[in-house]
């Protein structure tokens, strides 16, 4: 119950008002008392707001208690209303709870009114309490149904940008380092991976993205992405990128990294509507003995640091509190969608690491986030490379996809880089393209997780039982937990998620077939 109640006290007769603020106080609750005499000042206490309880006598002249109790149940229904009077019979008392009363006490008997009043301040904290639950079970909800959308979209949304980065990658690998078209191209995969963005943005924060992390230097990764932030966030705004030194690494899915800073740099445009500056700073620390830092705990260790600093409008503390809340945004309708610090937040967690919010109205916003530094391998760039660098083989190898444009795009990077491919729509096709094939031995099966017919995990079960030293390579554009749920998410299996470029491809078929 709050410590200070409000209550609003209908009654005519100054001495039964001060009897009933007697009673009040040497009940122990703590209460201010509002006295109004009519049906006006009654309506225009209620409409002001900051009230508690209402008590009323059931007889006044040109009103009554009945009327102001179904008068609050229509207009303010969680506000409680106790019925204190001298003239309330049995009848009466029924058809004042059916029109809205909470409770009655007699005024020959006030020692109810105190009991009856903390009961009802109890029923009201229950009640928010119970409206506080089903919100957060709608929320959540609402969040598994995006999930499910998310995850059926993300399927075929994934072949189709695969097939258009895919391309736009043999044709960069094809043009001249002097050709013209290297722009247009250029801009067709910056396109595509903005797109393949938004997949994961929705992806990330219903935590069913489909994880492949790796190591990378984490400078290289920033300045990568340095001529797409910079026509992200226009002209207007000053953007200096500030590289650490020594370039730390990280362990992340390069997909999530690059969601990080153009949401942070979004949300900094759009804080500069007049212009201003962005500065985006990398730097490697060591936290010697851990501590708290903004209410968040950050263990000792190495980490890199990722600093985005815009001269914006800045948040109030209100604003600063719903921060990482889905959906809650400071942006106009149609301008946000409430997701991009909700994704960041939710990435940064499952990378281990913790972010940092600092920022005044007028004085800008400052966002630091800490990620885990590791060693090992640089796994290499993701980007189109020339077709030379590549790796190739002459190895047979059997793809298994059911979508055609994916299937045709994959065969023809691997016979680029050498490979005899052979071909099959689904499971079933494959094992008859297996049973009837012979040329020199198939080394490599390439196949999608889910397909018509007979899907990748069962087919990869035959297979390996007529040749236990096949090698499965497995693809797919759903989800962790959708994998998960076919049964191929054992840590031994080699996965490539959806949308894989040549590049990627070519390494992890040569890895594969080396190991």
């Amino acid at each position: 119950m709050k410590s200070l109640l409000h209550i609003l006290h209908l009654e005519d007769d100054p001495n039964d008002a001060a009897l009933v603020l007697a009673t009040l106080e040497d009940g122990g609750l703590l209460c201010e008392v509002t006295r109004v005499q009519d049906r006006g000042a009654f309506v225009a206490a209620l409409e002001q707001g900051g009230i508690d309880l209402v008590l009323s006598d059931f007889t006044l002249p040109a009103f009554d208690g009945l009327a102001a109790a179904e008068m609050v149940r229509s207009g303010w229904p969680d506000l409680p209303v106790i019925l204190v009077s001298g003239t309330l019979g049995e009848e009466l008392a029924i058809d004042a709870l059916k029109g809205g009363a909470t409770d009655y006490v007699l005024k020959e008997r006030l020692s109810r009114l105190v009991p009856a009043v903390r009961r009802a301040m109890q029923e009201v904290g229950a009640r928010a309490e119970c409206k506080q639950l089903e919100a957060q079970f709608i929320e959540a909800q609402k969040m598994e149904v995006i999930g499910q959308l998310a995850g059926g979209v993300a399927h075929d949304f994934n072949n189709i940008l695969m097939t258009i980065m895919g391309y736009t990658d043999l044709l960069t690998m094809e043009l001249a380092q002097d050709s013209p078209l290297l722009e247009y191209a250029g801009e067709i995969r910056h396109a595509s991976e903005r797109a393949a963005g938004l997949t994961r943005q929705l992806l990330v924060f219903s935590r069913k993205e489909t994880v492949q992390p790796v190591v990378l230097d984490f400078n290289v990764v920033v300045q990568e992405l340095d001529k797409m932030l910079r026509r992200l966030i226009g002209e207007n705004i000053d953007m200096e990128m500030i590289p650490g030194a020594r370039g730390g690494r990280v362990k992340a899915d390069p997909g999530y990294l690059g969601q990080i800073l153009m949401n942070l740099a979004v949300n900094a445009r759009d804080a500069m509507p007049t212009g201003g500056k962005l500065t985006i700073e990398t730097s490697n620390v060591t936290v010697a003995h851990g501590g708290v830092l903004n209410c968040q705990e950050i263990l000792p260790g190495d980490y890199v640091m990722l600093r985005v600093s815009d001269t914006g409008t800045g948040m109030s503390e209100e604003v600063k509190s719903h921060l990482f809340e889905a959906f809650f945004t400071t942006k106009p309708k149609g301008k946000g969608t409430g997701l991009g610090l909700a994704t960041c937040h939710a990435i940064v967690q499952l990378c281990r690491g913790n972010i940092l919010v600092s920022s005044e109205l007028g004085r800008g916003t400052t966002v630091e986030i800490y990620f885990p530094r590791v060693a090992g391998p640089l796994y290499p760039a993701g980007r189109a490379e020339r077709s030379a660098s590549l790796p190739r083989g002459t190895e047979t190898i059997l793809v298994v996809e059911d979508e055609p444009s994916v299937r045709l795009l994959t065969r023809g990077v691997l016979q680029t880089h050498g490979y005899e491919v052979l071909c099959a729509s689904n499971g079933q096709e494959a094992l008859q393209v297996v049973s009837e094939h012979k040329g020199p031995p198939i080394r490599l099966v390439f196949t999608d997780v889910i397909m018509p017919c007979m899907g990748g995990k069962m087919m990869a079960e035959w297979l390996r039982a007529l040749h236990p030293d096949l090698k499965i390579l497995f693809t797919s554009g759903y989800t962790d937990e959708t994998i998960a749920e076919m049964g191929t998410d054992d840590a031994t299996l080699t996965f490539l998620p959806k949308p894989y470029t040549p590049a990627g491809l070519a390494h992890r078929v040569r890895e594969m077939l080396d190991s």
